[in-house]
């Protein structure tokens, strides 16, 4: 066991806290990567329509 560390106590206690704060800073990151691709998904769907809608007026 390393030094002041009893027996028994988990080696990664210690390290808990910033283990929380560093899963907490990627689950903010995936986060916002989500509402990115939403955003740019429901952009593209957009563009296709107004594609489709132009190609329909047009069509002979």
């Amino acid at each position: 066991m390393p030094e002041g560390i009893p027996d028994g106590m988990p080696i990664e206690a210690p390290d808990a806290p910033s283990a929380e704060r560093r899963h907490l800073a990627a689950e903010r990151k995936n986060h916002r990567y989500v509402w990115w691709y939403l955003a740019y998904f429901l952009f593209g769907i957009h563009i296709v329509a107004f594609v489709m809608i132009y190609a329909i007026s047009h069509a002979k």
